[in-house]
């Protein structure tokens, strides 16, 4: 009996055993439950606030976005007439100008021409021709020109660019077309207020030295009360990529036929330009001391006649037509149309996309269908020089 009692209580004593060990287990699995718990909680706090945070920022990043101003290309603004950064980056939307510039042997060298961004070059009476050269950046040049008069032609190219068209002195039709207000604000810097826009060099004789400055045309411009940013849509679009002309022919040279200056272009693999010759000599820029040089050239076919009763040539614009179309040393036909007389004109590849500029400065041909036909174009520099 007593041994059977003995052993109940050892049994119960086990038990006892037995039932603290498995409350220690179960509080030991209720507190790491516990722990895990807080150990997600906490985590997922940290990962909200994470979340918090990175919103915050993206948030910060966004207002400071917005209170920057529009991007800028890493090079700075870009010129309207080459497609390349401008020297100056007080020019960039500022209204353009064009300078009507004589082209004889008496008005060279030319000053200020490597700074303009487009030339035209027209035929003129006596079989010479003019240029207009079209700038939006002048700023510091204390020379340019020689400046000579307008033709109705010339006028109708400016306000294609809605250009503050400078002149010195204007042929008849000339000036029925200036104060016809066909052409806008076109009757401005011209002789009539030469004390503030024109000077005369003494190094040669009138009519050959007229010229103007960037003051020049700065006070003409405020003179005039002419607005002066630029409004003109862009003329040109300009290749994103190298435009190679792949389709085109080879032309690393040619003869423009003006028969008194007799220029032609030769180009140049290394700086990939057009380099321009007249008078038997390059042409070269009285300020820079450097060779015209151009990366695009466009020949534009258009019907030349004379006035009745005058020696003037009168040269519509309008309608279509044919021409050539010159860069990288490759050369394809091209046409052209347009609409009016101070309507842009507009220049066609074979497929009849428009054409694409290359950066860089770009020289533009008016001739009649004869001299068109005059024109000599060869695919190597030698074929002309015959070095």
């Amino acid at each position: 009996m007593k041994k059977t009692e003995r052993g109940n209580k050892t049994l119960k004593k086990g038990h006892k055993i037995l039932i603290v060990i498995l409350i220690i287990l179960l509080a030991a699995l209720i507190a790491a439950f516990f722990v895990l718990d807080y150990r997600q909680k906490q985590q997922a706090k940290e990962a909200a606030q994470t979340e918090t945070n990175a919103a915050e920022k993206k948030s910060d990043v966004k207002k400071e976005e917005e209170k920057q101003p529009e991007e800028v290309s890493p090079q700075g603004p870009v010129s309207a007439l080459t497609g390349l950064p401008l020297e100056h980056a007080d020019a960039a939307g500022r209204r353009l100008v064009a300078v009507m510039i004589e082209n004889t042997k008496a008005a060279l060298p030319h000053a200020a021409i490597n700074r303009a961004g487009i030339i035209y070059e027209c035929p003129m009476e006596g079989g010479i021709s003019r240029y207009m050269a079209l700038f939006d950046d002048y700023d510091g040049l204390d020379i340019v020109g020689n400046v000579r008069s307008c033709r109705p032609y010339f006028a109708y190219f400016a306000s294609e660019y809605n250009a503050v068209y400078i002149h010195y002195g204007q042929s008849v039709q000339g000036e029925e077309v200036l104060k016809s207000g066909i052409v806008d604000e076109m009757n401005g810097l011209d002789g009539t207020i030469s004390n503030q826009v024109f000077f005369r060099s003494s190094d040669r004789k009138a009519p050959h030295n007229a010229f103007t400055s960037a003051a020049g045309i700065t006070a003409g411009i405020e003179a005039k009360g002419f607005d002066t940013a630029n409004k003109a849509a862009n003329h040109f679009s300009f290749s994103g990529t190298e435009n190679t002309l792949a389709s085109g022919t080879d032309c690393k040279a040619l003869t423009v036929y003006y028969p008194n200056s007799k220029p032609y272009f030769v180009y140049d693999d290394a700086s990939k330009t057009y380099q321009r010759f007249e008078f038997n000599a390059p042409e070269t820029d009285s300020v820079d001391g450097q060779q015209i040089a151009v990366r695009n050239i466009i020949i534009e076919q258009a019907p030349v006649s004379n006035y009745e009763g005058f020696e003037y040539l009168n040269i519509p614009l309008t309608g279509s037509g044919s021409g050539k179309f010159l860069t990288n040393g490759k050369m394809v036909d091209i046409t052209w149309s347009k609409a009016g007389n101070t309507d842009i004109t507009h220049y066609y590849m074979p497929d009849g996309s428009e054409i694409a500029l290359n950066p860089g400065k770009t020289w533009i041909c008016l001739e009649s269908s004869s001299a068109m036909e005059k024109n000599t174009y060869f695919a190597t520099q030698n074929q002309l020089t015959g070095n």
